[in-house]
């Protein structure tokens, strides 16, 4: 494998199991469309990177997920545990497979392009973390260029202190962190109407 690595988080686009927030305004139904439609952008927009790993959930989704991998990519299932432990497992998986710089994304955030992608590696060249704030307080990027378990211990993932406390953690283990530009999730139905109109803007 190359020294940079991207792992996107994905999960099957199963009704009722993605974008629940969405479901209860929109139903499961159109939740789950919109849900592939967020995938899709993403994917699109990173599609000229190699060396993309699509680490999805739950473990028997790997057909449901394979429509989504592009030529040179990979597929591998979430290992268990809450998300802190995922997170921490699938960048250990990495180096362990030869990479030196590791970022990994979720799909809520269309807005994400190969230039931030590219300037978090670039970024971990230097720096010990790389961090994208969402503006709902979680972060649409991490990356890192060896393990830090720290990062995600104590985490009350799914809160707007996500961010702040992942890099109070960075920063009290004495870790130098980089952060990239502020991106907005798509989470309720606001969030979707904007993205739609910006998609608009756009054409």
């Amino acid at each position: 494998m190359t020294l940079e690595s991207l792992l996107v988080f994905l999960k099957a686009p199963r009704p009722g199991q993605v974008k629940t927030r969405l479901a209860t305004t929109l139903g499961d139904e159109a939740a789950c469309g919109i849900y592939r439609r967020l995938v899709e952008t993403v994917l699109d927009r990173i599609s000229s990177l190699p060396n993309v790993r699509l680490v999805y959930a739950p473990t028997d989704a790997e057909e449901e997920i394979q429509p989504w991998v592009r030529p040179g990519w990979e597929i591998h299932p979430q290992e268990s545990g809450d998300l802190g432990q995922r997170l921490h497992l699938a960048f250990r998986s990495a180096f362990a497979r030869g990479a030196h710089r590791v970022v990994i994304i979720g799909s809520d955030c269309p807005a994400i392009t190969t230039s931030d992608i590219t300037a978090a590696w670039s970024a971990l060249r230097m720096m010990d973390v790389v961090l994208g704030p969402a503006t709902d307080g979680g972060y649409w990027l991490i990356g890192l260029r060896r393990p830090q378990p720290v990062l995600f211990e104590n985490i009350a993932w799914s809160t707007g202190t996500v961010f702040c406390d992942t890099l109070e953690s960075a920063r009290g283990a004495g870790l130098k962190v980089s952060i990239l530009r502020e991106l907005s999730d798509v989470d309720t139905e606001a969030d979707w109407l904007n993205f739609l109109e910006s998609e608009k803007a756009r054409e």
